[in-house]
């Protein structure tokens, strides 16, 4: 097993990140990213070896978006924007920590919460656009949708999120939920479920209070989660209540596209 991160200094890196402006999205507009594509189409046909040859196009599309004001987009251009920021940052993360032989991006202490862009005239980190950006839109699917250059992370969805986000979300939930984020044993009676909804819970039984940082009733978190499950799946998770158990998490390195 990989390292683990230290709890106390993650909580503290969530409350630090509430500290950056709320997004406030206004217009109407939404963001190309042709060039994160097409990053994202070698990855997946490459996989996890091709990343330090994308290093600097990743780079690319970080500076890029520094010239863009997400407020002036529309809602779900906003999200897009700072989901694909996120992701490219992470994948930068793990880029770096590939070239350098780690076995997992903890290797290397304090990457998510370095300043990884600024954008309009904000510098932010990592930690600064999941917490204090992303979380606060009020949508717990974007859970499925980041990831952080690890082996239990979501699967790195193949194209950036974009004009249809609430269709790429959905597909990115009951993805994440199929791949090993959602596991139901009807004989033992139990639902196995990723770290994250241990972590992130209240994000999907309190969405209104995103990001939250009170942990989640696990009756009340099956019953939310159940809505991405396959339907006899989700029918038996609600009728029986059964008892929710967390998977481990794998911070080993990896990046797996689909």
């Amino acid at each position: 097993m990989a390292d683990q991160p230290n709890p106390i200094a993650v909580a503290v890196s969530i409350l630090r990140a509430r500290r950056v402006r709320r997004p406030d999205p206004s217009g109407t507009g939404a963001i190309e990213s042709v060039d994160l594509g097409r990053i994202l189409e070698t990855l997946r046909s490459g996989g996890i070896a091709m990343l330090p040859d994308e290093r600097e196009g990743l780079d690319g599309f970080r500076d890029r978006m520094q010239t863009i004001d997400p407020d002036s987009l529309s809602r779900d251009g906003a999200l897009a924007f700072w989901l694909n920021l996120y992701n490219a940052g992470a994948l930068a993360v793990a880029s770096d920590a590939f070239d350098d032989g780690a076995t997992t991006v903890l290797r290397t202490p304090g990457v998510f919460e370095a300043t990884w862009v600024t954008i309009a005239g904000e510098a932010v980190s990592l930690n600064d656009i999941e917490h204090g950006k992303i979380r606060r839109f009020g949508d717990p699917r974007i859970h499925g949708a980041l990831v952080c250059g690890s082996a239990s992370c979501p699967t790195l969805r193949y194209e950036p999120f974009g004009e249809n986000l609430n269709e790429q979300l959905d597909d990115q939930m009951r993805s994440f939920l199929a791949g090993g984020g959602a596991a139901v044993d009807r004989s033992a009676g139990t639902l196995r479920l990723s770290r994250i909804f241990l972590w992130y819970g209240g994000d999907f039984t309190r969405p209104h209070r995103m990001p939250t940082l009170l942990p989640s009733r696990k009756k009340d978190l099956a019953t939310s989660v159940a809505g991405w499950l396959p339907d006899a799946d989700a029918k038996w998770v609600v009728d029986s209540s059964p008892k929710v158990e967390y998977a481990p998490y794998d911070w080993s390195l990896a990046c797996s596209i689909a």
